[in-house]
């Protein structure tokens, strides 16, 4: 196993970013044994998918991969919403990326392991407050929890930077959320464990199943620092591992990515002056590039409030996450009673939201 992520030399330069040779010695710090493989399988998958092999792994699929059939037996393939040769296989299978049912928690304030400004997704409802670090989502990236009696869904897709959090009730029952382990458009497909049905990530929506059609509700939720969460929610709660070596939490498997321009994005066509990997503001069928928010440090567009301010760690650009670079924080709210009051937002890669959201309108001034 080892030996087969050394062949790979470094993600960095697969990307074509500036890069650094890995080593034997570098090995411990990205990954354990056994534990960590699907998520590297995906890894290495997606970056050769980045240089070389889409056509390979997204061979014209008519019908459903035979794969698809023994893992899910109940799922009903018969109804869709999409081509099936979107749907990558990259390597994981049904949960081998593990979702999160028993969440364990701590206050934030008592935390000791994060950086102050590594990102969190964050969620308060009513009196509940509860902040869910990338550090943990980039490798589970489902976590199934109620907050304030809202049985919630918080997920995260790290190939596409998406963090959206959804009301998990869906035409009159609650479901709970599994990780298929494909990926469409390089973002996450899950399912629902009530019907096998399978859901995009990013639009909160069934695509493949008995409920394809269907609409989860969004949730309004930041990503932002450690060190603001916890200024808006002293007493708020953290998640932790149940498990803290399972995986390699604090290091990033997704290094250099946010500064690459891998070629194989160049289908979704961005303005010029937008690159497939910058992040963008997303708010339903709208997008605002980040550093126009951030040169502006507030844009109004009727009555949404943008904000930028800085201080939020890229976990996509350094090992360690705590050393990556300012991609700064983003607040969205509009007025409601003579009040500010948070919008449902993503802040998604570029690519991502053209990908999905093929006649949206994306702002540049």
């Amino acid at each position: 196993m080892y030996q087969h992520v050394l062949r790979i030399a470094n993600i960095g330069q697969l990307c074509g970013a500036p890069h650094r040779n890995l080593s034997a010695g570098d090995l411990p710090q990205l990954l354990v044994p056994a534990h960590s493989v699907r998520m590297i399988e995906r890894l290495l998958t997606f970056f050769v998918i980045l240089g070389f092999a889409v056509p390979a792994l997204a061979q014209a699929q008519g019908k459903p991969d035979s794969a698809w059939l023994r893992e899910f037996p109940r799922t009903d393939f018969a109804k869709t919403s999409i081509a099936y040769s979107e749907i990558i296989t990259d390597g994981p299978r049904r949960d081998q990326i593990p979702p999160i049912h028993d969440p364990k928690y701590i206050r934030a304030a008592d935390d000791k392991d994060l950086g102050p400004l590594e990102p969190v997704l964050s969620v308060i409802i009513g009196d509940g407050a509860r902040a869910y670090p990338l550090r943990i989502l980039l490798w589970h990236e489902i976590v199934n929890e109620t907050i304030g009696g809202v049985p919630v869904l918080v997920s995260y897709c790290p190939l596409c930077n998406s963090g959206l959090v959804f009301d998990r009730r869906v035409g009159g029952r609650t479901l709970k959320f599994g990780n298929t382990g494909r990926i469409r458009h390089f973002d996450m497909v899950m399912y629902d464990l009530e019907t096998e049905s399978w859901w995009q990530q990013f639009l909160g929506q069934a695509i493949i199943g008995e409920l394809t059609g269907r609409q989860m509700k969004l949730v309004p939720a930041r990503l932002e620092s450690l060190a603001r969460f916890i200024e808006r929610a002293p007493d708020g709660k953290l998640l932790v591992p149940n498990n803290a070596g399972a995986r390699p939490y604090g290091a990033t498997p997704y290094e250099y990515m946010d500064s690459s321009a891998p070629p194989v994005f160049a289908r979704y066509k961005l303005p010029r002056g937008v690159s497939s990997m910058d992040r963008v503001v997303v708010i339903g069928n709208q997008a605002w590039p980040v550093k126009l928010v951030a040169a502006r440090k507030s844009v109004r567009a009727g009555d949404l409030v943008l904000t930028w301010v800085p201080g939020q760690n890229s976990i996509h650009d350094q090992r360690r996450i705590s050393k990556g670079r300012d991609v700064g924080n983003i607040i969205v709210q509009k007025s409601r009673g003579g009040r500010l009051v948070d919008v449902p937002y993503d802040v998604a890669f570029a690519f991502a939201f053209k990908a999905f959201r093929p006649d949206g309108t994306l702002h540049l001034n």
